[in-house]
């Protein structure tokens, strides 16, 4: 190698890097925004006189739009180039930040978080898609991927924790500012790494009736959910708003499979590992977003914590997530995608057993908490690696922001559906009753069914996917954890859009696929 090629090889590497950290940050910040606000919630009501309902809005408006424009985001990504995405999501992120930060208003704050939504949805399928174009099949995926489930989870338990402490330093609209300096951080990275100017698929066109079909339908989906809160499952209001999402998403499917340009390939899902996923990530979601809800109420309601203590009992979470990562990014070639995520699901299925079997009214930190806290997230650590694998297993380079918005979606719409459910199943237990001991015994029945729905989605990794390594996780096994983004870079390839990723691309024969490029 010349000098001067080694140069050009190292400007490559620093790129990736730089590119991988800009996906870590934008991973990281979209999961902080799920839970930052929780805690500001009493706050805001008290300064802007938001009324009981409407305050529910400033978590419900951020939940609809994330969810609803998903799959949208993900295919404007692939047709209009990750960058333009990139860098319109950063900006909407940053500018609705800002403003929310200083809302005079319900109204402007809550318009604040949705217009955050909005661009949450660009943001979350480009940073897994830069991460799959970016990084080949094999180890340097798998420690990527494993950083980047890191982020997420980091994001999500930080954010317990930020808004306890911001909420008490600095007065709750710190909790929207927070954000702006990630933003520019994650701009500045951007425009570091060198992000190609891509024009996207070139000659293809979105599916606008399909866009609009896709994200009515599923912004109604989780509107009927979250409304489970306030509303029974029973009322005209949640049956009329669930009905109609059913009707949207039944004509939706039925637009995707006659026309030449879909928003969602119908073919896409007949690959057992990208559907395994997906059904996969809908029943992990379902279980892990609910439990964190009700271990936050249990710390809070029946052993008595803080807000800003609750959010340190949550960073051993985060710990384990960590080290279920690393075990996943050394493990995922040796024993296969179908294994380890079956492994994953059962070690969380056991913390939340543990969750459910320790939730008394006479629990304690290390009983109640460390322990259930530990196993759980170990497991849920363990399964990042092997979702994300999955997720892109024969899939197109130029589909990848398609893939990434159906695997995003998929988590949304299982997180809201698991916390309407259990929800309900909490409240029927608990019944009128308001002791610690009635709370505890509502929390552990929810718990029990987080279990069981990480053990269904173990049954169907086994089912769906092969039990030895797959094309998807690499021929080696990984043999450096990923501690930092640059122990990422020296197996990455330069990123230089679609076009690039092509070349050592073997796209598998599909009639639907096949379909719709003749279209």
């Amino acid at each position: 190698m010349t000098a001067e090629e080694g140069k050009v090889v190292d400007e490559q590497s620093r790129d990736t890097r730089w590119l991988l950290v800009v996906a870590l940050a934008v991973q990281f910040m979209v999961a902080l925004d799920m839970s930052v606000v929780n805690v500001a919630l009493p706050d805001m009501r008290s300064d802007l006189g938001f009324t009981p309902q409407g305050l529910l809005w400033v978590v419900n408006a951020y939940a609809l739009a994330f969810g609803g424009l998903l799959m949208l985001g993900g295919r404007l990504a692939d047709l209009l180039g990750s960058r333009r995405v990139l860098m319109v999501g950063l900006v909407l992120f940053g500018v609705a930040s800002l403003v929310g930060g200083f809302a005079g208003s319900p109204s402007m704050l809550i318009a604040a978080r949705a217009v955050q939504g909005v661009g949450a949805a660009a943001l979350a399928p480009v940073a897994f898609a830069l991460i799959a174009l970016a990084f080949p099949a094999g180890p340097a995926r798998s420690r990527a991927l494993g950083l980047w489930g890191m982020a997420g989870a980091a994001g999500g338990a930080v954010g317990v924790l930020a808004g306890g402490m911001l909420t008490d330093a600095a007065g709750w609209r710190a909790v929207m500012l927070v954000n702006v300096p990630i933003v520019a951080f994650a701009l500045a990275g951007a425009v570091r790494a060198g992000l190609p100017g891509d024009r996207g698929r070139t000659g293809a066109r979105l599916d606008v009736a399909g866009a609009l079909l896709a994200t009515a339908g599923t912004t109604l989906l989780v509107l009927g959910l979250v409304r489970t809160s306030t509303d029974a499952w029973g009322s005209p209001r949640t049956l009329g708003t669930l009905g109609a999402a059913v009707l949207l998403l039944i004509a939706f499917v039925a637009v995707e499979l006659r026309t030449s340009t879909p928003l969602l390939r119908p073919g896409l899902l007949k690959g057992r590992p990208v559907l395994a996923a997906n059904l996969f990530c809908l029943l992990l979601s379902s279980g892990q977003f609910a439990s964190f809800y009700f271990v936050s109420l249990y710390m809070q309601q029946v052993l008595g914590y803080g807000p800003t203590a609750a959010g340190v009992s949550f960073l051993p979470f985060t710990a384990g997530v960590v080290a279920g990562s690393v075990i996943a990014t050394r493990t995922v070639a040796a024993f296969g995608t179908g294994r380890l995520l079956a492994l994953g699901g059962v070690l969380a299925a056991l913390g939340l057993a543990g969750f459910a079997a320790t939730a008394q009214a006479d629990g304690s930190f290390l009983y109640s908490i460390l322990g259930p806290s530990l196993v759980c997230s170990v497991g849920v650590g363990m399964c990042f690696v092997p979702l994300g694998t999955a997720a892109t297993t024969d899939v197109a380079p130029d589909e990848t922001g398609m893939a990434s918005g159906l695997l995003n979606s998929a988590r949304q719409v299982g997180g809201s559906l698991g916390l309407a459910m259990l929800v309900t199943v909490a409240a029927r237990v608990t019944g009128d009753g308001h002791r610690p001991a009635d709370l505890a015994a509502g929390y552990s029945a929810a718990f029990w069914v987080c279990a069981a729905l990480l053990v269904v989605a173990a049954c169907a990794a086994l089912l769906l996917l092969p039990k030895t390594s797959a094309r998807g996780a690499g021929a080696a096994a990984a043999k450096t954890a990923p501690e930092t983004a640059a122990d990422v870079a020296p197996d990455a390839v330069p990123v230089a859009g679609p076009e690039n990723s092509q070349k050592n691309f073997q796209e598998p024969v599909d009639p639907d696929r096949a379909r719709s490029t003749q279209g």
